[in-house]
C-alpha cells in the first residue's frame, strides 16, 4: 500500500465517519420532540382537570364562520403560547356541491404578502377591552405566518388551517376574516 493509498483511504474513513455522526444526530435530534410531544399529551390527558385541558379534549369548536361562496371556517383552538404568539387553529370548508376558489380577498391587503400568494393573511384578533386590533405575524420576508397557497376546495373538501398572531393582553377576543362573520374566541394558555 503506498502513502498514496492510505492517505486516500483515511479520506474516505473520516467521511464515512462524519455522514454515520450526522444521520445519529438528525435522527436524535427529530425522534425526542414527537416523543416529548406524545409524553406531554399523554400527561395532560391524565386528567388534571383544569379548564384549559378539558377544552381541548372536547370535540366542540370555538367558533363556526360563515363565508362568501358556501366557504365556512370552524375554529377549533385558539393557544397562547409563552414565546409572545396565538395560534389560531381551524378548518376551512367547501360546503357547496362544487368547486369552490378560495377568494383572494383573504390574504389581505399588504404589499409584501399579496407577493406571497394565496393565504390567510388578512386574518385579524380585536382586543376590545383594550380597543387594539393585532395582524397575522409576518416572517422577516414578509411571508405571513398562516397556511399559504389554498386555491380551490373540492366539493366537500376542508384543509386544517392556522394563524399566528401578536399575544393579546385578553383571553376573550375577537377573530376576523375578510368576507367570513366576526366571531368571539377564547384564548387559552
Amino acid at each position: 500500500m503506498t502513502s498514496r493509498d492510505t492517505t486516500a483511504f483515511g479520506r474516505r474513513l473520516t467521511a464515512l465517519a462524519i455522514a454515520v455522526g450526522l444521520g445519529l444526530g438528525v435522527s436524535a435530534c427529530s425522534g425526542g420532540g414527537r416523543d416529548q410531544d406524545r409524553t406531554a399529551a399523554a400527561a395532560s390527558k391524565v386528567g388534571s382537570g383544569s379548564a384549559p385541558h378539558e377544552q381541548l379534549q372536547t370535540d366542540r369548536p370555538l367558533a363556526e364562520l360563515q363565508g362568501q361562496g358556501d366557504l365556512s371556517l370552524t375554529i377549533t383552538s385558539a393557544r397562547r403560547d409563552p414565546a409572545g404568539y396565538v395560534t389560531v387553529r381551524g378548518d376551512l370548508k367547501n360546503d357547496a356541491s362544487t368547486v369552490a376558489v378560495v377568494p383572494a380577498e383573504l390574504r389581505g391587503d399588504e404589499l409584501k404578502v399579496l407577493r406571497t400568494g394565496p393565504s390567510l393573511g388578512g386574518a385579524t384578533l380585536v382586543d376590545f377591552a383594550h380597543k387594539k386590533r393585532y395582524y397575522v405575524l409576518r416572517d422577516t420576508e414578509g411571508r405571513p405566518l398562516t397556511t399559504t397557497g389554498l386555491s380551490t376546495l373540492k366539493a366537500g373538501e376542508s384543509a386544517h388551517v392556522f394563524m399566528q398572531f401578536p399575544t393579546p393582553p385578553s383571553n376573550s377576543v375577537g377573530f376576523q376574516l375578510p368576507l367570513f362573520d366576526t366571531a368571539n374566541i377564547k384564548i387559552t394558555e
